[in-house]
């Protein structure tokens, strides 16, 4: 088989490396997936870079998020069966309940091997099953942008409900899918872009307002005017330091500000934290979710007929083009590569 491996250079970026391997056979509870499509988060390129929480330093198999077929049983597996199609979890071992620090030892395309390999060996209880709605590429964007988003605004605390309010930083992955997801809850949404291009597409996925932020540098001001001096319910940060304070400033009292991403960098926030006090709002961090989480998380999707949206799909022997489109940002919503 081949698979791609990211290996260390010292002081330089993680080498991807495209190698030929002979076939694993699944060990005692484990599976073969023959894997048809993975898709990228900007976590992958951290990984690449040396710089994600749960990334190991020896080489290993990128990408997190993958799709396909289960080809074979290891001893002792009861619930799959061979054809049944399949998505892998994000932290191979948390299943259910509370995060566990030890989950990072097992976060794939990181700390263990990823998905980006023509056939990839799992533990039974790291799968689930796919929604029968969806193809191999649209079901290997969903374990960690669509359940980080979905864990965000229905899992944490309480679940998100008709009428409220949430804003959405962005149209990349998760941003996409938390408006995909708020607008099927009956929630309003306002997204905020550089592009208009991006944001016409936003408007026709149902967003109900939209902030160009170039052009509205101050975007925290134009939140709260649209929302009537209200703020938002929930904000969906994925820009880190220098897009936390306006988050902060956009988050209605009582609500939620959902620290995802640091798309913006890890150097120390500027923000005045007391703002969280005076509207006694709540800063979650959410990392990707469980299985639990993304069980429940495609019955939602299926009920509500929610497809992801893809951008850009790359061949597997053109997965270095699929990192460089993602590293130059002018994606809405997903990138696949085609297994």
């Amino acid at each position: 088989m081949h698979q791609y491996l990211l290996e260390p250079r010292t002081g330089e970026p993680f080498a991807l490396v495209l190698r030929d391997l002979p076939d694993p056979s699944p060990g005692p509870g484990e599976v073969l997936v023959k894997i048809h499509a993975a898709s990228l988060n900007y976590r992958d390129l951290l990984v690449r870079a040396g710089r994600s929480a749960s990334g190991g330093s020896d080489p290993v198999v990128p990408l997190s998020d993958g799709a396909g077929e289960i080809i074979a049983l290891g001893e002792g597996v009861a619930d799959w069966k061979i054809g049944d199609r399949v998505a892998l979890t994000f932290f191979r071992d948390w299943i259910s309940g509370p995060f566990q620090m030890a989950w990072h030892g097992a976060a794939r395309g990181g700390s263990c091997d990823g998905v980006l390999s023509e056939i990839v060996t799992a533990p039974a209880h790291s799968l689930v099953a796919i929604p029968s709605t969806m193809d191999f590429a649209e079901a290997a964007t969903l374990p960690c942008a669509a359940l980080t988003a979905w864990h965000a605004l229905m899992e944490r605390g309480r679940p998100l409900t008709a009428g409220e309010t949430v804003l959405c930083l962005g149209t990349g992955g998760v941003s996409i899918f938390a408006l995909q997801i708020a607008k099927a809850a009956g929630a309003k949404v306002i997204v905020t872009s550089s592009s208009h291009e991006k944001l016409a597409r936003a408007r026709a996925l149902g967003a109900d307002e939209t902030i160009h932020y170039l052009e509205t540098p101050e975007w925290d001001r134009e939140v709260w005017r649209l929302t009537g001096q209200r703020g938002a319910d929930r904000v969906v940060e994925v820009g880190g330091p220098g897009t936390i304070e306006r988050s902060l400033n956009s988050v209605a009292a009582g609500g939620v500000v959902s620290l995802i991403g640091v798309l913006t960098g890890f150097e120390p926030t500027p923000a005045t934290l007391f703002t969280l006090v005076k509207k006694n709002a709540s800063l979650d961090g959410i990392y990707v979710g469980n299985r639990g989480m993304f069980v429940r998380m495609i019955a939602f999707f299926e009920q509500h007929a929610i497809r992801p949206v893809i951008d850009g799909r790359f061949s597997f022997d053109d997965a270095p083009a699929a990192y460089a489109a993602l590293e130059g940002a002018g994606h809405f919503g997903k990138i696949v590569v085609d297994l």
